[in-house]
């Protein structure tokens, strides 16, 4: 399928999202994003002093690659995983306690996990900041690692999609893109991706009756980011994010999701080979674009010049995205009502 040219997406960007080393692009840096044209940014503590120099570090990424519309991304899920912290930006609950308010009155959890996302979107809106990487919609499992732990809502898939859905719903309400994670399902992995591959276990049955139901719940999501895990029942020898037999079959045809597909990052311990093949061979399996966040520029460089041009069938799904967003965002928000809110409902 193709698609013509559009001011949101160019067609001779190249597919990767990159981090980069620190406050500012460096000159090197800067000379890189605009010859290799990578089609975003992601933005990681090490990048973050106060809001002013994080605005400033966004627009000129943006100028470097000459696109105003470039996807900035961040992990600000609330708890421990967030980039963005006090005292220049508020503080949000991990999922896991809001899962616990959900379990005592579902009304107010949904109205908790709804609030957060439109606080967090503020926050990253105000900053030049449209993506999220959030909400985290794996299933909380009592054996599992704790790399997920309180990021998960709780244990059950449809009140993990309903509390997943109603983030994204807020972030959507700030003109946020929300990036749902870890499709098809981290939840039931026993070690942590970052250092070593999880090897799931559990038959086709097991997974569809939970790790994959939040998922195919929010099918319509614009953006879902890959899990680096493997699922020997579905593929014996590729981790998802590897495995056109996991995209194909099981993230675009059972789940049924549609929109833009990212790799988790390829820097981390879950995969092997190098960084080039690596995310060369992501994209090969069908996701549409690929993370690679460790700032290092020599490193950087040869996975943009080793990757393909933009995918058209990626170039649609990102300009859906953004209409996704633009579509939701509300001309306003309280912000001071939207805090007092959340502090009422859920405390400080």
């Amino acid at each position: 399928m193709s698609t013509p040219a559009t001011p949101l997406c160019p067609a001779d960007l190249r597919p990767i999202i990159i981090g980069c080393q620190g406050l500012k692009l460096t000159a090197e840096e800067r000379a890189m994003i605009t010859g290799e044209r990578p089609l975003g940014l992601i933005v990681f503590a090490r990048n973050v002093d106060e809001p002013e120099q994080l605005s400033a570090l966004v627009a000129e990424f943006r100028e470097a690659v000459a696109n105003p519309y470039a996807p900035v991304l961040i992990d600000q899920e609330g708890g421990r995983v967030r980039r963005l912290k006090p005292p220049h930006w508020g503080v949000v609950p991990p999922a896991g306690a809001i899962g616990r308010l959900h379990a005592k009155d579902p009304a107010a959890g949904l109205t908790a996990a709804r609030l957060t996302g439109r606080l967090v979107g503020h926050d990253l809106i105000s900053l030049g900041i449209n993506v999220d990487c959030a909400p985290v919609a794996d299933i909380r499992f009592a054996h599992a690692h704790e790399v997920i732990g309180d990021r998960a809502y709780c244990g059950d898939p449809v009140k993990v999609a309903a509390l997943a859905g109603a983030m994204a719903a807020g972030l959507g309400e700030a003109g946020v893109q929300p990036v749902v994670k870890h499709i098809p399902g981290h939840g039931r992995a026993e070690t942590d991706s970052h250092a070593e591959l999880p090897v799931v276990d559990a038959d086709l049955d097991a997974l569809r009756a939970a790790d994959f139901a939040p998922f195919l719940a929010l099918n319509r999501l614009p953006w879902a980011m890959t899990a680096h895990v493997a699922y020997p029942a579905i593929d014996p020898d590729l981790p998802a994010t590897l495995s056109a037999k996991v995209i194909d079959e099981v993230i675009r045809r059972e789940i049924g999701f549609d929109g833009v597909l990212l790799s988790d990052d390829v820097c981390m311990a879950a995969l092997e080979g190098d960084m080039s093949w690596r995310a060369n061979s992501a994209l090969a399996a069908g996701c549409d674009a690929v993370l690679h966040c460790n700032g290092n520029t020599a490193e950087t460089r040869a996975v943009l010049q080793a990757a393909p041009l933009i995918t058209a069938e990626a170039r649609r799904r990102l300009a859906a995205a953004a209409a996704w967003a633009a579509k939701r965002r509300l001309a306003q928000l309280d912000v001071a009502a939207d805090r007092k809110a959340l502090t009422g409902l859920i405390g400080d």
